[in-house]
């Protein structure tokens, strides 16, 4: 195959043979060359779960290095041998689709897909948390509807620097006071500030 060096393991002058000579000046290899054209990943999976796992099942891989980069994969195959002392087996994991991006023995994740489709990820709604005000012992938001002031009770999730996100009650696109709300009743008509 042709490849691509990637670590070069002897110096001009040292003697190179196919079997090792004991004496420490004998190198069984030169360089290390990598198929750029057959990456894969090598995963241990805990043996509890290795019953989940199929060949052929889709796989979402993620590189540390691109985080929000998700690269569709499958499983290719299942090692069948057990690791004792890790209690994992090898499963290796293959991508549908190579990218110059992907490099040897970079870090990967890897998430294994439970149905035959990508498991798109839930849709959260985040607005910031001075807009949540607490009415009767619950978190309400106050939303313009037809330019008037409505408040909506919600659910709120987790809190992250100055935003919160909402696990129920809102819609994606809705407009929410932000400034104001504690001084005007519910159903005051309210124009948007020009930024």
């Amino acid at each position: 195959f042709s490849g691509i060096v990637t670590v070069k393991n002897a110096q001009p002058g040292e003697m190179i043979s196919p079997i090792s000579a004991g004496t420490g000046f004998t190198r069984t290899g030169i360089c290390t060359i990598v198929d750029m054209t057959s990456l894969e990943v090598e995963v241990d999976v805990n043996e509890s779960y290795i019953n989940r796992v199929k060949a052929t099942q889709p796989v979402e891989a993620t590189l540390d290095a691109y985080p929000d980069w998700h690269i569709p994969s499958k499983v290719i195959a299942i090692i069948p041998t057990a690791d004792r002392q890790k209690a994992t087996v090898k499963v290796r994991v293959g991508f549908n689709k190579l990218d110059p991006r992907i490099l040897p023995e970079m870090s990967v994740k890897v998430a294994f897909q439970t149905s035959g489709e990508r498991q798109v990820p839930e849709r959260r709604i985040t607005i910031p948390k001075a807009a949540v005000r607490q009415r009767d012992g619950r978190d309400v938001v106050w939303l313009v509807r037809n330019g008037r002031m409505e408040p909506r009770g919600v659910t709120v999730g987790a809190m992250q620097g100055d935003e919160v996100t909402i696990a129920a009650g809102l819609n994606g696109g809705e407009r929410v006071v932000l400034d104001g709300a504690d001084h005007l009743p519910e159903g005051a008509r309210v124009t948007e500030a020009k930024q």
